[in-house]
């Protein structure tokens, strides 16, 4: 999982363990600010890809047409909203819930801010950061998702030096 990597035309670069743990996905699911078709493309090479629209996209007109503003997918049995921004920290968990009242797991992205929390109905709320633009966190990140018969098998947050 992917969001804010930023990738502008002639800058495309995603860091090499990206790259390796992408091309043994079955999948990416990128939670938006892709910032160019390109790139979209660049990953669409290497796996599926689902994506949502993040403000930054906004300004390439084929991101504007490709990608939805949210997006609901189901994984081995499990409900995978993704979007860009949630919001305010404040309420979030509540506020997605309503936002996605059928979603197993809801991926977002917007705040480079990595982020994992489970609510008291067992919904699981994860934003895996940026691999590219860190702003205020420790360290570059992405996440590793594996859905195995309608339950979340595996979901981690994974830092890259």
């Amino acid at each position: 999982m992917l969001s804010d990597t930023h990738l502008r035309q002639g800058r495309l670069a995603l860091p090499t363990a990206v790259l390796q743990a992408a091309e043994s996905a079955d999948l990416i699911l990128h939670a938006g600010d892709v910032m160019c078709a390109e790139a979209l493309d660049l990953l669409a090479a290497i796996a599926p890809v689902h994506a949502v629209l993040g403000n930054n996209d906004e300004h390439d007109r084929a991101l504007v047409e490709r990608l939805p503003p949210t997006l609901a997918v189901h994984l081995d049995g499990v409900a995978v909203a993704l979007v860009h921004d949630s919001g305010a920290s404040a309420g979030r968990p509540a506020r997605l819930a309503r936002w996605f009242p059928s979603a197993d797991l809801v991926v977002f992205g917007h705040s480079h801010q990595p982020y994992d929390e489970r609510d008291a109905a067992g919904r699981r709320y994860f934003n895996p950061g940026s691999p590219t633009v860190r702003r205020r966190a420790p360290t570059h990140s992405y996440g590793w998702l594996e859905c195995r018969d309608g339950e979340v098998a595996r979901l981690e947050l994974v830092e890259l030096a």
